[in-house]
């Protein structure tokens, strides 16, 4: 009995450990099955939360999304038309720095940098741009980019406007202020009288036509083209340009003529586009010397973009030297300050025209030869075209919206080289900037 006891709890304490062991072993399986899952088993990828696309896509801001691992999740299409996004990575090292701070303590955070711009290589003006990055559940980060450029570039003008109207409100105000003064002391004195009434009344209508001016300008800045459009005969327009002038050219003995292309129209606002023709011809008739020539002429032309008519002014004044060609449209510039006080001149009115220009989908190009003469060229779309073109360029504008899009679609460009093939004519300028300078 002792020996078959002795062989039973033997034979229990090797079932004990045999249990034991494959319990472990039991234990070890599952423990290494759970630390090593399979391939099916992968984090699926990171996704946008939902609405978050639906919410960025009304936004004008441009936006980024940053997964885990600083790629490119999603981005709108204006974040790449800025060069924010290349090659599905973020572009801008201050931008993923922002990102990855916020990432890793979940604060929001704002900077704002200067960038090159893109579509502008080798130039010195850049883009200036307000950027946020914020946490966008708990693995991603948001960047909203706003473009900060035309909002710096009006504050830009409205100051140089502001000091450049000042002056020439207390010229022609200071001037008819002294005036006065002599007048009042003169009064005794009949001929001087008349002689500084007479130059009173030059400084009136001086101050009478800078205020005029300002508020054609601010017209043409603030509206749209197509709200008062019609169809406009060119015809019309240089016949109301010479009568606006007629009197001018009859004092100086100067012929006005007209010719080209009859019967030709353009689709716009008619005050503006008079008021722009009417300007050119002025200029020509105020900086030219007597006995000469000043012409207008209306042609039809091809071109890239399709037919366009352009209203060439020559006159044969004094020219404009190469150096002032670039500037001759900003307001109150003018080439010989001294001239432009006898004749008259605000340095407002080649400002007004490349505002119209730029309004009627068009550009005013200029070439100038000193002691020849000048020829300015108001070119307009045909008016089979005016109104589309428009609206095209309104949906240029405003179409990059923040709806975001993959990386995928958005496959890398190369660069353009800047103006490789075609030169200009060195002594012919062209000015077509958008014409949304405002004024205060």
């Amino acid at each position: 009995m002792d020996v078959n006891a002795a062989v039973a709890a033997v034979a229990a304490i090797a079932g004990l450990c045999t249990g034991v062991v494959a319990m472990l072993a039991f234990r070890l399986s599952e423990r290494e099955r759970r630390g090593r899952p399979p391939r099916s088993a992968q984090p699926a990828e990171p996704t946008l939360p939902p609405g978050v696309d639906t919410v960025l896509s009304v936004l004008r801001s441009s936006a980024v999304v940053l997964d885990e691992s600083d790629a490119v999740l999603k981005a709108s299409s204006a974040a790449y038309a800025l060069g924010l996004v290349r090659g599905g990575r973020l572009a801008v090292e201050p931008m993923l720095k922002m990102a990855r701070d916020t990432r890793r303590d979940g604060e929001i955070r704002q900077l704002e940098l200067d960038l090159p711009r893109r579509d502008r290589p080798g130039r010195a003006d850049l883009l200036a741009v307000s950027a946020r990055s914020a946490p966008l559940g708990a693995r991603l980060v948001l960047l909203l980019v706003e473009d900060l450029t035309e909002a710096r570039r009006i504050e830009a003008v409205r100051r140089d406007f502001v000091a450049n109207v000042s002056h020439e409100l207390k010229t022609p105000a200071g001037a008819l202020s002294l005036l006065s003064e002599a007048v009042l002391d003169a009064a005794e004195d009949p001929e001087a009288v008349t002689r500084f009434a007479g130059r009173m009344q030059n400084e009136a209508t001086r101050l009478t036509n800078l205020i005029q001016e300002l508020i054609d300008l601010s017209r043409v800045q603030d509206n749209d083209m197509l709200s008062q459009a019609e169809l406009v005969s060119v015809d019309e327009l240089v016949t109301e340009a010479i009568d606006r002038c007629r009197q001018q050219a009859d004092d100086k003995g100067i012929t006005i003529a007209s010719g080209g292309t009859a019967g030709l129209s353009v689709w716009g606002n008619r005050g503006q586009l008079a008021a722009a023709l009417g300007n050119l011809v002025e200029n020509g008739v105020n900086y030219s010397p007597p006995h000469t020539r000043v012409a207008i002429a209306g042609s039809l032309v091809a071109s890239a973009g399709g037919e366009q008519v352009e209203i060439a002014v020559t006159d044969q004044g004094i020219g404009i030297p190469e150096t002032d060609r670039q500037r001759i449209f900003e307001r109150f510039y003018r080439v010989d300050p001294a001239r432009s006080r006898a004749t008259g001149g605000t340095g407002l009115g080649l400002a007004i025209v490349k505002h119209v220009a730029a309004s009627h989908g068009g550009e005013v190009l200029v070439w100038s030869a000193e002691g020849q003469g000048s020829t300015f060229t108001l070119r307009l779309p045909e008016p089979g075209s005016a109104r589309e073109r428009h609206l095209a360029v309104r949906r240029d504008r405003d179409g990059l919206g923040g709806t975001l899009h993959e990386p995928a679609e958005f496959p890398e460009q190369a660069e353009l080289d800047p103006e490789v093939d075609g030169q200009a004519d060195p002594q012919s300028t062209r000015t077509n900037e958008t014409a949304r300078e405002v004024l205060p």
